[in-house]
C-alpha cells in the first residue's frame, strides 16, 4: 500500500497515438517510482486515435481506473498547447476512486444521471467523510446543466462535482469521452473520489456586465431568440455600435469572443458563449439559457482572466481545511484561449504561482462544471474551475 497520497503530471506531443500513450504511461511509472497508479485523468488532442492512446498507456503503466475526454488545448505547469496530451495520475492510501460511463445523454439525461449515481459507492452510506466526481461530458449532446442538476438531487447534494465537457480544438463537430478503454460520443464519464480528507474546488471568472440588464423573452434550448422583445442579433448588433466594435453576422465569433452573455443568479452571473447567427436573428450558444431569465453582455479583459484563475486556485486550497496540497486539475473554456491568444500563458502563470510548488495538469473544455456547497450553478462558460487533491 502506498503512503498517503502520491501523483504524477506527465504531458505528451509525440505524433504516433500508440506511441504518445506509451509516453505518457512510462512517465507516469517513472514518476510513481515503478508502481501503478489508483486513477489516471486524460486529456487528449482529437488529433490522437484515443483506443490506441489508451490502451498503450494501460499497458504501460496499468491503472486501475482510468478517465478522460478529447480536448481544445493541453496543459500541466511545464508545458501547454494544442495537439498533446496531458494527464494527471493518483496513487493514495486515503482516496477510493471507481469510474463509470453512461450513454445516450441527449435522449434521456434523467437515466444517464441515474445510471452514473447507481455505481457511486458513496450514496446512502455513511462512508468516508468527503464525496466527490470528476464529471467529464459531450458537451455537443447538450443538456449539461440539466445533467448536472439531476446528479445533484439524486446524491442528495452530499457530492461535489467539477469537471468540463470535451473539446474538439474548436471544430465543435464531435467530442468524446472515455473510461477505461471505451470510448465514446453523447456520453459522460465519472470517476467517483471518497476521500478521508477535504478536495478544494475553486470557480470563478472575471467577466463583468457591460450592457443594462436584458430579459430572455424567448429562448428555445441554447438559442435566445428575443432578448427585451428584440431579436438577439439586433441587441447584439446594438450594443457593438454603442461599444465601437465591429460585429458581422456571417462572422460573429470575433465579437463574440469579447461580448458574451451573463445570466443573473443572484450570486454572480453564470456565463454563456454565443456561437452563432441564425438566418431569424436568432443567436445560438454554448449552452442553455431559459426565457424569463435576466441577462447582461459581459466584457473582461487578460488581467482579469489571470486574476479569477488565481481567485479561484486559492479559494480551492482554502477547502482542503489546512491539508497539503498534493497535484491540482484545471479546466477552463476554450473560448478563453481563442480570446485570448499567446496571454492565455498567462493565466496558466497565475494558476502555477498561485499552487506553489503543487504541480498541475488540465485542458481547454466546452463549458466547465463546478457544483460545491458555497458554489452557484452547475456547468459554466469561461470560467476558470481548479481542483485540489490533498497530500
Amino acid at each position: 500500500m502506498c503512503k498517503l497520497t502520491e501523483s504524477s503530471v506527465v504531458w505528451t506531443g509525440v505524433e504516433d497515438s500508440g506511441a504518445a500513450g506509451e509516453h505518457l504511461g512510462r512517465q507516469i511509472r517513472e514518476q510513481l517510482r515503478g508502481n501503478p497508479p489508483d486513477a489516471v485523468i486524460l486529456f487528449v488532442s482529437p488529433k490522437y486515435d484515443p483506443a490506441e492512446l489508451l490502451a498503450a498507456l494501460k499497458e504501460a503503466c496499468t491503472p486501475k481506473v482510468m478517465i478522460g475526454c478529447s480536448s481544445a488545448g493541453e496543459f500541466t505547469s511545464d508545458s501547454q498547447g494544442v495537439g498533446h496530451a496531458s494527464a494527471v495520475a493518483i496513487r493514495s492510501s486515503e482516496m477510493r476512486f471507481a469510474c463509470v460511463m453512461g450513454r445516450g445523454l441527449h435522449q434521456d439525461r434523467t437515466a444517464v444521471a441515474r445510471e452514473i449515481v447507481a455505481s457511486f459507492n458513496g450514496v446512502g452510506s455513511r462512508g468516508p467523510a468527503y464525496k466527490s466526481a470528476l464529471i467529464l461530458t459531450d458537451a455537443l449532446a447538450g443538456h449539461a446543466d440539466e445533467l448536472i442538476e439531476q446528479l445533484t438531487v439524486l446524491t442528495g447534494g452530499n457530492y461535489q462535482f467539477f469537471g468540463g465537457g470535451a473539446g474538439d480544438d474548436a471544430n465543435f463537430r464531435r467530442t468524446l469521452v472515455f473510461c477505461g478503454t471505451d470510448v465514446a460520443s453523447d456520453a459522460v464519464v465519472a470517476l467517483e473520489i471518497l476521500s478521508s480528507k477535504p478536495i478544494g474546488v475553486g470557480v470563478q471568472h472575471g467577466w463583468k456586465p457591460a450592457s443594462k440588464p436584458l430579459r430572455v423573452t424567448e429562448a428555445q434550448g441554447s438559442r435566445v431568440i428575443s432578448l427585451n422583445a428584440t431579436s438577439a442579433a439586433e441587441v447584439f448588433e446594438e450594443h457593438a455600435a454603442q461599444t465601437g466594435q465591429q460585429f458581422n453576422r456571417k462572422d460573429p465569433v470575433p465579437f463574440f469572443l469579447h461580448n458574451i452573455v451573463g445570466i443573473e443568479t443572484g450570486q454572480g452571473y453564470k456565463l454563456r458563449v454565443p456561437l452563432s447567427v441564425n438566418d431569424d436573428g436568432s443567436v445560438s450558444c454554448a449552452a442553455e439559457i431559459p426565457t424569463g431569465a435576466t441577462v447582461c453582455i459581459m466584457s473582461t479583459d487578460a488581467r482579469s482572466a489571470g486574476e479569477a484563475a488565481a481567485t479561484a486556485t486559492r479559494a480551492a486550497i482554502e477547502r482542503l481545511n489546512g491539508n497539503a496540497p498534493q497535484v491540482a486539475i484545471f479546466f477552463d473554456c476554450v473560448a478563453t484561449r481563442l480570446r485570448l491568444g499567446r496571454e492565455f500563458e498567462s493565466e496558466l502563470k497565475a494558476v502555477e504561482e498561485a499552487l506553489g510548488t503543487t504541480r498541475f495538469a488540465g485542458c481547454n473544455t466546452y463549458g466547465q462544471v463546478a457544483r460545491a456547497e458555497g458554489q452557484f450553478g452547475g456547468f459554466h462558460n469561461c470560467t476558470a474551475v481548479v481542483c485540489i487533491i490533498p497530500g
